[in-house]
């Protein structure tokens, strides 16, 4: 195994994979380097459900190793709304400011104590030979009444975090690498790396 795609058009997704596999001297891809596209439609109603959806369906096309994520924002006042709908909570066309909007105004009458979330990260790996295997994070928080900060993206600029007494958004990409609900996912990764490229599984 010299390759492994991440089944992603992210370059920001792909720059984290490829500081992870540098070590074991494995080439980092991702769907942009393909010839032909390759969209999977995401019909699970659960995070581990379309990544592992993403990451069998990648793998079967193309014979390699493939590692597909979902993620998004849990809100318990919503009943863990938006969930698997987080990107186009507003609409198929995946407004960022749109999806905020609504989620506000949807908590509008909310007190504080009951705005708690959560950001969720599921990572699934599949290929030939090689049991499917998932692994999740996620990042607890408060749900602002209004926008702060201008960095990441998504919901960020509305995710609050008590223990850093900012928002998402406020952090550095460095400082929100360190406690992100995808650098929870990818640091369980990591551990079962040398088992995953060893055997071929994971115990």
């Amino acid at each position: 195994m010299n390759e492994v795609l991440i089944a992603t058009n992210n370059a920001g997704k792909a720059k984290d994979f490829e500081a992870l596999f540098k070590p074991f001297g494995i080439r980092v891809l991702t769907l942009k380097d393909l010839e032909e596209e390759i969209d999977v439609e995401e019909t699970g109603t659960t995070f581990e459900e379309n990544a592992i959806l993403k990451a069998e369906t990648v793998a079967k096309q193309l014979d390699k190793l493939v590692i597909a994520d979902d993620s998004g924002l849990e809100i318990d006042a919503l009943s863990g709304a938006p969930g698997v709908y987080s990107a186009r909570y507003a609409g198929l066309e995946k407004n960022d400011d749109a999806n905020i909007d609504k989620a506000l105004k949807e908590l509008q009458g909310v007190a504080e104590a009951d705005r708690t979330a959560r950001f969720r990260c599921v990572l699934a790996v599949a290929g030939p030979g090689v049991e499917t295997v998932t692994f999740s994070g996620s990042c607890e928080g408060l749900i602002l009444e209004e926008r702060r900060g201008t960095n990441g993206f998504g919901y960020d600029p509305i995710f609050y975090l008590p223990e850093k007494r900012c928002s998402m958004a406020e952090l550095s990409p460095e400082e929100k690498g360190e406690i992100s609900h995808r650098g929870a996912a990818l640091d369980k990764l990591k551990e079962h790396l040398p088992v995953l490229l060893g055997k071929g599984r994971v115990e």
